[in-house]
C-alpha cells in the first residue's frame, strides 16, 4: 500500500478566493475539454473562486475582434471581469481594437506573445504596450519574465508565467519596477509566495490558475496554505487585482 500524506489543513477564512487573474474560455483545438464559459464558471465555483479575469481563447489564438465580442457577452452573463486581447503581429489593427476596448469600459488587456510567436524585441509588441498604457489599461502577459520584462518596463503588468525557478529574477526586477506583479500559478514551491511577499510585498502577487487549461487545485491549495498574515493573504487572493479595476468591485 502506498502511503499518501494528508493534505495541509486549510483555515476556514481562506475558503474563498476573491479573484483569479488567469482564466480563459472557448474552443480548445485538439483537446477533449469543455472550456465553455458555463463549464469554466462551474470549475471556478467548485474551487471556491468567486470571480475570474476572463479572456477569450478565440481572441488570443484566432481573431481578436470576434473573440473580444464573445468575451464581453460571456462576462455580462456570468459577472466575471472582462479582459480583452489583440493580435500583436498586426499592431496597426491592434491600435483600433485597444481604443474600442477602452471605450467599452474594459480595463484589462491580456497579451499572448508566446502563443503568437512574438519576440520580446518586436516593434509591434512595444507599440501595443505603449497604446494600451496610454489608454489606461492594465496588462497581463504570458512569457518568461526573464525574457519579456524589458518592453514592459515602466508599466503596470502581471506576468502570468513566473516560474519557481524565476523567483529571484522577478524580485530583482520588482524592486525597480513598481508596476510588476507575478501570478501565483507556477509559484508552488515551498517558499515561493512567501519569498516574494517578504522581499517586495504581497501587492506584487495575484492569484492565478489558468482554468480550464490547468488543474486549479494545486495553485489554490498552495495559496490557501501560504504562510501569510490574513491581511497579506487577502491581498494576494483578490486585493491586488481589485486595484486594477479602479471601481472598487
Amino acid at each position: 500500500m502506498v502511503f499518501r500524506p494528508p493534505l495541509p489543513a486549510v483555515p476556514a477564512e481562506r475558503q474563498e478566493i476573491d479573484l483569479d487573474v488567469d482564466v480563459l474560455f472557448g474552443a480548445v483545438p485538439s483537446r477533449d475539454l469543455d472550456a465553455s464559459i458555463g463549464a469554466v464558471d462551474e470549475q471556478l465555483s467548485s474551487h471556491g473562486i468567486r470571480r475570474g479575469l476572463v479572456c477569450s481563447l478565440r481572441g488570443g489564438l484566432f481573431d481578436a475582434c470576434s473573440g473580444n465580442d464573445e468575451m464581453r457577452k460571456a462576462t455580462e452573463q456570468t459577472g466575471h471581469v472582462p479582459v480583452g486581447t489583440v493580435d500583436i503581429r498586426d499592431a496597426l489593427t491592434a491600435e483600433e481594437e485597444i481604443v474600442r476596448l477602452a471605450a467599452s469600459g474594459v480595463r484589462l488587456l491580456r497579451l499572448f506573445p508566446v502563443e503568437q510567436w512574438v519576440e520580446p524585441d518586436s516593434p509591434g509588441l512595444a507599440h501595443v504596450i505603449e497604446v494600451a498604457t496610454a489608454s489606461g489599461l492594465t496588462l497581463l502577459t504570458s512569457g518568461d519574465v526573464s525574457r519579456f520584462w524589458r518592453p514592459f518596463s515602466g508599466t503596470r503588468v502581471c506576468f502570468l508565467d513566473v516560474h519557481s525557478y524565476r523567483v529571484a529574477d522577478f524580485v530583482v526586477l520588482a524592486r525597480r519596477e513598481p508596476g510588476f506583479v507575478a501570478s501565483t500559478r507556477m509559484l508552488v514551491g515551498p517558499d515561493n509566495i512567501e519569498r516574494i511577499a517578504g522581499e517586495v510585498g504581497t501587492d506584487r502577487l495575484a492569484y492565478g490558475s489558468r482554468a480550464p487549461l490547468h488543474d486549479v487545485m494545486p495553485s489554490a491549495l498552495r495559496l490557501r496554505t501560504a504562510r501569510l498574515t490574513e491581511q497579506e493573504w487577502r491581498q494576494v487572493a483578490g486585493g491586488t487585482a481589485t486595484g486594477w479595476l479602479g471601481d472598487g468591485s
